[in-house]
């Protein structure tokens, strides 16, 4: 199976909304759908960087890494969030989901984003250098049940950063919203 990689286009709309349901089933999967379309036109998620993952032309991946701030820092950092990763069930467990991982963090290294953030399974995003983020002195937008502080995470893209930076991580605003922030 050879898996291509590539910004999305507006082409690719329906197909991500597609991919997304069919990954977080129809009343969910909705929902984060029509969250994509808000963060891509509001102002305050850029930079992004959206990409879809295809087999044979098929778009069967999707993620979306969003522009967000660390408050209360005393300097400055330039950090995203991914949200949402979603994987068609029929590719899922083959590698597509880490693909858009990897390929996304390098595209953000290559615009000078430094720390990314992620709210999600803590058994999963570790494989690609996810830790948590409460250890690391970063507040997510909104409170994190104790049981599931794991699952807020980040990633350090250019060394040195994690240790100097912390404070309260602030979306764009099509994703502050505490809907969102459950897990």
């Amino acid at each position: 199976m050879i898996v291509n990689v590539r910004k999305t286009s507006e082409a690719d709309r329906q197909a991500v909304v597609d991919v997304i349901v069919a990954a977080f089933g129809d009343a969910e999967g909705h929902v984060i759908a029509e969250l994509v379309s808000q963060l891509l036109a509001d102002p305050s998620a850029q930079p992004l960087v959206s990409l879809v993952a295809t087999v044979n032309d098929r778009v069967v991946g999707y993620v979306l890494y969003t522009n967000v701030r660390v408050e209360d820092s005393m300097q400055s950092v330039c950090a995203s969030i991914l949200a949402p990763l979603a994987v068609h069930p029929e590719y899922q467990s083959s590698g597509i989901g880490g693909r858009l991982i990897t390929d996304g963090l390098k595209l953000l290294k290559e615009t000078g984003v430094e720390l990314v953030f992620v709210l999600g399974h803590p058994g999963y995003y570790p494989k690609y250098g996810f830790s948590p983020a409460g250890l690391k002195v970063f507040e997510a937008p909104y409170p994190i049940a104790p049981e599931n502080s794991d699952a807020w995470m980040v990633q350090e893209i250019r060394a040195g950063i994690l240790g100097r930076i912390s404070g309260r991580v602030a979306c764009a605003d099509a994703l502050d919203d505490p809907k969102y922030w459950i897990e």
